[in-house]
């Protein structure tokens, strides 16, 4: 049995109640507020940090089906900073994967269940916006996963992506940057939304635009699908992360940081370039509930965003491939992997437990 938290009265517990949650999304696009609502209310491991298990570790160590390969990913992996953010003591955490783990699938559970149960709750989420793109794997590794996409605005998110250079053009394509980024949303998205069908009733989606103007009725829509009480006052009181501390590209800008978040890239962007975008992005744009600014009459691009727009996908699907079947990503940067300074090994720990929501 449980007690919700709103009404006080008890439920029986479902499985479902008990599945780990899959917050993900293109970048710059409010899967970080979605994500620290659910810690914020309760019942779940909170961790910090991105667990990039599909992105990094499961990419850079080869099969985790080897045993080999599991030292050695153990090596690097719990010496460095990534790993000290967990609070796990790193014996016991070595134990467990050298004994259960043969998959990607196994190490996230294995360390974000050891986290929810030294912190006291049953249940955890995860919000690395690239795994939309490891969707497939992550639902054959992880059955019971619960996937919630949040989607903005692909004109705000590209203005976003563009303003953090969050997203690199090819060298040739400097001068249309913001094309590039406005495509990489395409991809991400439109892949999730292509995975996701797959799922059935494991999968949602929400629009960060409601998240923004009706959080409580989203957030219980939210709660419904992953059967979890979403309490927006405790959310509100308890506000972790980016709930009490928006993850905004435009928060050096004075003028922007007071702006709303919706439609900022009708101030970013010019006519031209708006045109552009949306000639690039627009199908999935209305697909996904967006009006058009541009006049369908007036929905035409030169031959070099045309080119650009011919190019991209074959470049991130290659790319895509590339890294999950050759050793490519290993000559990536391992993000977090630094080792971390061992004088602050306790202090990483303890503000993970400090900001544990029970």
């Amino acid at each position: 049995m449980v007690e919700s938290q709103s009404t006080g009265h008890s439920r029986p517990r479902s499985t479902r109640s008990r599945a780990p949650v899959f917050v993900l999304g293109s970048h710059r696009s409010g899967t970080k507020l979605l994500y620290y609502s659910l810690l914020s209310a309760g019942g779940f491991a909170v961790f910090p940090e991105e667990s990039a298990v599909y992105t990094v570790l499961a990419r850079h160590f080869g099969d985790l089906a080897v045993r080999g390969n599991r030292r050695k990913m153990l090596d690097a992996y719990c010496n460095s900073a990534m790993f000290l953010v967990t609070g796990l003591d790193p014996k016991e955490f070595e134990q467990r994967v050298m004994e259960e783990c043969s998959n990607a699938g196994d190490l996230l559970r294995i360390q974000m269940e050891m986290m929810a149960s030294k912190q006291g709750v049953e249940r955890w989420a995860e919000s690395t916006p690239k795994h939309l793109l490891s969707l497939p794997l992550i639902k054959s590794q992880i059955p019971d996963a619960l996937v919630v996409h949040i989607i903005r605005d692909g004109r705000d998110a590209t203005a976003s992506l563009y303003r953090s250079n969050r997203y690199r053009p090819l060298p040739w394509d400097k001068s249309r940057h913001y094309l590039a980024c406005a495509m990489f949303w395409r991809y991400l998205v439109g892949k999730g939304r292509e995975y996701g069908r797959a799922m059935g009733p494991d999968y949602m989606e929400v629009r960060y635009e409601e998240m923004v103007q009706n959080p409580r009725e989203t957030l219980a829509r939210v709660g419904k699908f992953i059967d979890q009480d979403l309490d927006y006052d405790r959310i509100q009181r308890v506000a972790l992360g980016s709930v009490q501390h928006p993850n905004s590209s435009f928060q050096r800008d004075s003028k922007e940081a007071g702006a709303s978040t919706m439609g900022r890239w009708k101030r970013v962007f010019t006519p031209e370039q708006v045109r552009n975008v949306e000639w690039c992005i627009g199908d999935l744009l209305v697909e996904t509930g967006y009006k058009l600014e541009t006049p369908a009459a007036e929905l035409r691009a030169p031959l070099s965003v045309r080119f650009m727009n011919f190019l991209y996908p074959l470049y991130l699907k290659s790319r895509q491939w590339l890294k999950w079947h050759t050793p490519v990503a290993r000559l990536e940067d391992r993000r977090g992997m630094t080792v971390a300074p061992a004088a602050s090994s306790a202090d990483g720990a303890s503000q993970t437990q400090k900001a544990t929501v029970r």
